[in-house]
């Protein structure tokens, strides 16, 4: 008896969003998949997704979410425009900055240096001291205090488990900073004790926040905010950055 395996083709769609009068290109729209993948559009309205070829995708910005096109049915993935009936004048601007965090984040790291750049320890080569006389590439031994601490197995766990602590310190830090309630006051207007519900629920993933600029946070925000209402969850939970092939 034979066996037929099937391997999903993965294809890239790209293109460029407008708003409703085919002119003005639209940034931060955020570009979906229905196996899971995501991209936004650049400052140009620009996008690039890797899809799979049974996948069908959609747009979406405030609210606003076109059909899905089945990837199958596009007759140019390389060329495939959009128009989201939104106006481009009328989306807002959000700049909303802390000054002092990359100041406290830089000396946070010099703080903590010691831990933050901490590595398990391994055998290592001492190399001969110059003017040692010895043949090209010699070494003299090994590193005495590397290899004292191959056997500190429990100071090991601890600094590895500092390491872990701290960096997600810094990433909830970071958080903080970027999603603060004056920001979601001002693009949804809620109060506590929904405005407390709204911070808990739609809280962005660290990973996903650092491709954001200001602009695209703002809708990121506004977006969550549909769902809010509508009682439906982060519409960016499936969210995967795109990764190049030398990052894969």
């Amino acid at each position: 008896m034979g066996f037929a395996i099937s391997h999903a083709q993965y294809t890239t769609v790209s293109g460029t969003v407008y708003d409703i009068t085919a002119q003005r290109p639209l940034e931060a729209v955020a570009v979906l998949s229905t196996s899971g993948n995501g991209t936004i559009t650049d400052s140009l309205g620009r996008y690039s997704i890797k899809v799979k070829s049974t996948d069908s995708i959609w747009f979406s910005l405030i609210g606003k979410t076109t059909f899905k096109y089945a990837v199958d049915t596009i007759a140019n993935t390389l060329n495939f425009d959009i128009m989201i009936h939104v106006s481009a004048a009328k989306l807002p601007s959000v700049t909303v900055r802390n000054k002092n965090y990359r100041l406290d984040s830089i000396q946070n790291r010099k703080d903590y240096a010691k831990y933050f750049s901490f590595k398990k320890p391994s055998l290592q080569l001492t190399p001969a001291p110059a003017g040692y006389n010895t043949t090209p590439g010699a070494t003299v031994g090994i590193d005495l205090i590397e290899f004292i601490n191959m056997f500190r197995f429990k100071r090991t766990r601890q600094l590895l488990a500092l390491q872990r602590r701290l960096k997600q310190q810094e990433k909830d830090k970071y958080i903080d900073y970027r999603f603060k309630k004056i920001l979601v006051i001002k693009l949804t207007g809620l109060a506590s004790p929904a405005l407390d519900s709204f911070m808990e629920k739609y809280r962005p993933d660290y990973d996903l926040l650092t491709t954001l600029n200001d602009l695209e946070f703002g809708y990121y925000i506004q977006q969550c905010y549909e769902a809010y209402k509508m009682g439906l969850p982060n519409p960016y939970r499936f969210f995967k950055k795109e990764t190049s092939d030398e990052e894969e």
